[in-house]
């Protein structure tokens, strides 16, 4: 297996391997629509291609990929962040090294451009991909939390 940088030729097959982790985080409660966000994660990624921000894990064929950016510097702080935005195999692949060679490519990278803290969001429901992370030695830093709005139904008279 090679981790390497992809070329602006493997977009499309970045994108399809996009829409399949997307599609499978649905499960974990995620909101994104995979399909539906094929366009936009097109973009997205050809502009990560095209600043070194996406490597991927090939066999010959792509087996994985992630995407990673240092955080803009809008605020003062006390750490230069590094952001794994995305990390994904391939199910049969799964168990193989194959996202922790990618994950430690991509900290590697965020090093050399000047990180000195890596933060990633995993979904709170995928115990596997946060028990992935915690072997790694991520640990918590930051909890979301969601809430569904509730509406009042209005049923006064002429409401």
């Amino acid at each position: 297996m090679e981790i390497d940088r992809p070329s602006v030729a493997d977009v499309d097959a970045i994108v399809d391997l996009w829409v399949d982790l997307a599609d499978g985080q649905r499960s974990f409660g995620s909101h994104l629509r995979a399909d539906a966000n094929r366009e936009a994660i097109r973009e997205s990624l050809s502009r990560r291609i095209v600043a070194g921000g996406c490597l991927v894990a090939r066999e010959p064929e792509l087996v994985g990929f992630v995407t990673f950016y240092r955080e803009s510097e809008t605020y003062e702080r006390d750490r230069t962040r590094g952001i794994v935005e995305n990390l994904y195999v391939v199910p049969e692949r799964r168990g193989e090294g194959v996202g922790t060679a990618l994950l430690r490519a991509a900290e590697s990278a965020l090093a050399d451009g000047g990180a000195d803290v890596v933060a990633l969001e995993v979904l709170a429901d995928n115990d596997r991909g946060r028990e992935f992370y915690a072997r790694r030695g991520y640990d918590p830093h930051r909890v979301e939390l969601e809430r569904p709005v509730e509406r009042e139904t209005d049923t006064s008279e002429g409401g």
